[in-house]
């Protein structure tokens, strides 16, 4: 079945603190976001690879692909756009029906070749997935007076990319007008009316938000690739 990876590389990278976008700082002197791409193509070699970018950085990251030996005419380069979801949108308006699309940040750059295998599988049988991981901590909801109270963390888990749907699935559910609940592509896809489907997450597969995100991650591909 054809394979599309929409690789979302749209944020400013504002609490990242830096110049540039967080998807284009570097780790070991090679770009963030050329590390999800490895892992997308080390899973699938015949994945097709849309990387969603701020128009200004077109430029930029064709640049980024032919210093470090990429054929870009294997990665399709799509604006961004306001929003994650207009940015999402975008990318889905060049997959077909028929393909299993996975959605995955640019700066999650440590997920696993087993990670995106379970995913595409997960996706085949029940035509979404979402990976997900058990929330750690005791979490408290505040209320608008002030006070608080606990909520049973057995029953929260934080989500990850990529989430992967069946191409006419998810393509059908982003036609639908932005709403500002929508965090994310199962979000999305829950207000239209479809099933999420979860699998197990990884606890390495962090977003890179924070100074302190991108040290984990320098640890970890330092000692891991």
């Amino acid at each position: 079945m054809k394979k599309v990876v929409v690789i979302v590389a749209g944020g400013s990278g504002q609490r990242m603190g830096s110049d540039i976008p967080k998807q284009f700082l570097t780790i070991e002197g090679k770009p963030i976001f050329l590390f999800s791409i490895d892992r997308f193509r080390e899973a699938f070699v015949d994945i097709e690879i849309i990387l969603v970018l701020p128009a200004a950085y077109h430029d930029f990251v064709s640049k980024q692909l032919l210093e470090f030996g990429y054929d870009k005419s294997l990665i399709q380069l799509v604006d961004g756009g306001s929003t994650r979801f207009h940015s999402v949108q975008n990318g889905l308006s060049k997959v077909s029906n028929d393909a299993v699309v996975f959605i995955h940040d640019a700066v999650r750059c440590l997920l696993s070749v087993n990670l995106i295998h379970r995913c595409y599988d997960s996706c085949i049988n029940k035509g979404s997935t979402v990976p997900v991981t058990k929330v750690r901590d005791s979490i408290r909801r505040i209320s608008p007076d002030g006070s608080s109270h606990i909520i049973p963390r057995e029953e929260l888990y934080s989500v990850q990319t990529p989430q992967t749907f069946l191409g006419k699935v998810i393509k059908d559910a982003f036609k639908q007008d932005y709403q500002p609940v929508f965090t994310d592509e199962a979000s999305v896809l829950e207000y239209a009316g479809g099933g999420v489907h979860l699998v197990e997450g990884e606890e390495s597969n962090i977003k890179i938000t924070f100074p302190d995100d991108l040290l984990f991650a320098e640890f970890k591909i330092k000692h891991s690739y």
